[in-house]
């Protein structure tokens, strides 16, 4: 079974900045992305970054300058820097994922979702 546990959550006033953190566990060969999604309240659950295991990086453009994923490969954990936050920034956070190869094949994984609220 393989897990994702977010970390870094919590009340900032808008212009700060704030780090998440997510670990990967379990029987884990490989995970091909990791990355970010957010959901405010009455909205959908919308992309905001994603990472490869090389490198390569995805982020929505409302959060482009303004937040950097990065992971660790060794670690199977993937960090998302938050700086100038602003209030639309308001969301449960949540971790996934995605081609993680395990035993019993390719899965894709959810972490149970971390509060980030942006307010004076």
């Amino acid at each position: 079974q393989v897990q994702l546990v977010e970390s870094g959550g919590g009340l900032v006033q808008p212009g700060g900045s704030l780090r998440l953190s997510c670990a990967a566990s379990g029987s884990i060969f490989s995970i091909n992305v990791m990355g970010w999604y957010r959901q405010a309240p009455g909205k959908q659950r919308e992309l905001v970054a994603t990472i490869t295991s090389g490198g390569s990086t995805n982020y929505a453009d409302s959060v482009k300058g303004r937040f950097t994923v990065s992971r660790d490969n060794a670690k199977n954990t993937v960090y998302l820097q938050m700086n100038s936050l602003k209030p639309e920034d308001t969301a449960i956070y949540y971790c996934n994922a995605d081609r993680v190869r395990t035993h019993y094949g390719y899965l894709e994984v959810w972490g149970q979702g971390t509060l980030v609220t942006v307010s004076s």
